[in-house]
């Protein structure tokens, strides 16, 4: 059963539906491959999905281990790369500051996140650069 419909809008932009929910994404091609760069570009959603899939995790493993987790910001960096066109790498920083978490927390929530379904699903296939800030 499908769980989103896509639809190409023409000049290089395309709406997203979520099935279950009616909500929407659009996309545009970015600014330096012809597009407006008015929305997230497709290679922008896939950054965007793996630090939202990342700080899921953090947050299941947050409730299963009765960890309070109130707090947590990333701003990321995505580098392109040519010949092919696609990602070479992203930088993620991360600021969990405001949790209190003790030192022995900080290693296991980095676990967690790492080890998310788009982490492993993209594998070695891009780099990725992480700084966390506890």
């Amino acid at each position: 059963m499908a769980t989103s419909k896509i639809e190409y809008l023409g000049d290089l932009r395309t709406k997203s539906i979520h099935l279950a929910s009616g909500k929407e994404i659009i996309t545009d091609a970015p600014l330096d491959n012809n597009g407006k760069g008015e929305f997230f570009s497709p290679t922008d959603l896939v950054a965007v999905s793996y630090v939202s899939c990342m700080l899921t995790i953090i947050g299941i493993y947050c409730n299963n281990n009765n960890i309070d987790f109130t707090f947590g910001h990333a701003s990321i960096n995505k580098v392109m790369s040519s010949n092919p066109r696609r990602i070479k790498s992203i930088e993620i920083d991360f600021d969990f500051s405001k949790n209190n978490w003790d030192n022995s927390i900080h290693k296991r929530i980095k676990d967690a996140g790492e080890s998310c379904p788009v982490a492993r699903t993209i594998g070695n296939n891009i780099e990725l650069h992480f700084q966390y800030k506890f």
